[in-house]
């Protein structure tokens, strides 16, 4: 019996009746020999942490846009943050920590640069040259979580991409509020999401002098805690406890109620008009500027993202454009837009 055969009798015995068993996955679509040592979904999770993307999150925004101090969350931190929550409450329901992992691992690997900023350029690129027949076959819009499945399916590894199991590409995809995953694995991913990025928001946002803990709704202290650290300690424990032994995973109804508040609050404080956003509208030209350079001058492409059919120029140029980080996106954007001495 190989080691993976084992894990893989030890999660027959050990995990819930709903948890999803990585020797019953949907598969990959290119089939491989199974590894000697891995379960399929923890060879997912390796695929995807030794991958280009997975790397460039750390110099991506969450929110504040190229933070001078070394504590504001990046793209990456959130990752993590997201990774941990999400094993803590697998592991509590016996449900699969490895799948969870995975599915959290890569959940934002299409994130654009400049954060959600970045998201809606892109996609007002799109809606802008959505009536011009030339493009017609290009999306009508961009979306982060689809392009973190463009990632790991068409992308990564040269455009063969990562060939990942059906559940984690499922979870990826389906880890927005909108999407609802198949598995209950991907199902804490999504809302272990939000509890990581409002919980570590307003964080950023105490140190950065928007808001102070004082300005929090009382109510909401009363229900979720005042500090970082109980806040998401009650609310993993609530999940915990609303979930056990149930068909679906989600916080009670008196939790949902203050994470949805609290989440409004952080969108009137601190996601909309503060001082921390000052310098989104220039964040918004440099993506737009980008998509529209390479767009007119598809020879400048990186080999990988060249096209033969014209129509799929805009995709790859998505592709392109949402995978830089926000150092690399403003130093190409300076290249064709700030003007240099001249040298004889």
């Amino acid at each position: 019996m190989t080691i993976r055969e084992m894990l893989e009798k030890r999660e027959k015995q050990l995990l819930s009746p709903r948890a999803q068993l990585s020797i019953n996955s949907r598969g990959r679509e290119k089939p491989l020999e199974p590894c000697v040592l891995r379960t399929s979904f923890q060879r997912d999770r390796d695929r995807i942490i030794h991958c280009k993307a997975f790397r460039r999150l750390s110099h991506k925004t969450q929110v504040f846009l190229s933070p001078e101090g070394d504590h504001y969350r990046t793209r990456l931190t959130h990752t993590l943050e997201v990774t941990q929550i999400s094993r803590t409450i697998a592991r509590a329901l016996r449900l699969n920590e490895d799948l969870t992992e995975a599915i959290a691992l890569g959940h934002d690997l299409g994130h654009t640069p400049f954060g959600h900023i970045g998201e809606d350029a892109l996609s007002e690129c799109l809606r802008e040259i959505g009536g011009n027949d030339r493009w017609r076959d290009a999306p009508c819009a961009f979306k982060h979580n689809e392009q973190s499945l463009r990632v790991v399916d068409c992308i990564e590894y040269n455009g063969k991409g990562l060939n990942l199991t059906w559940e984690v590409r499922d979870g990826i995809l389906c880890h927005t509020e909108e999407e609802f995953p198949s598995t209950l694995e991907g199902e804490i991913v999504r809302i272990a999401d939000r509890i990581a990025y409002i919980n570590h928001d307003i964080d950023d946002a105490v140190r950065g002098g928007i808001i102070s803990t004082g300005d929090l709704p009382p109510h909401l202290v009363e229900v979720l805690g005042r500090s970082h650290g109980k806040r998401v300690n009650n609310m993993v424990m609530d999940m915990i406890t609303s979930s056990m032994d149930e068909d679906k995973i989600g916080l009670s109804e008196p939790f949902r109620r203050a994470a949805d508040e609290l989440r409004d609050f952080l969108f009137q404080r601190v996601y909309t008009d503060s001082v921390a956003k000052a310098e989104e509208p220039k964040a918004k030209i440099v993506v737009k500027s980008l998509f529209y350079y390479y767009l007119e001058r598809p020879e400048e492409l990186p080999e990988e993202f060249r096209v033969e059919n014209e129509r799929e120029l805009p995709l790859k140029v998505c592709d392109y454009v949402a995978g830089m980080t926000d150092r690399y996106a403003i130093r190409k954007y300076e290249e064709f837009s700030v003007p240099k001495s001249w040298m004889v």
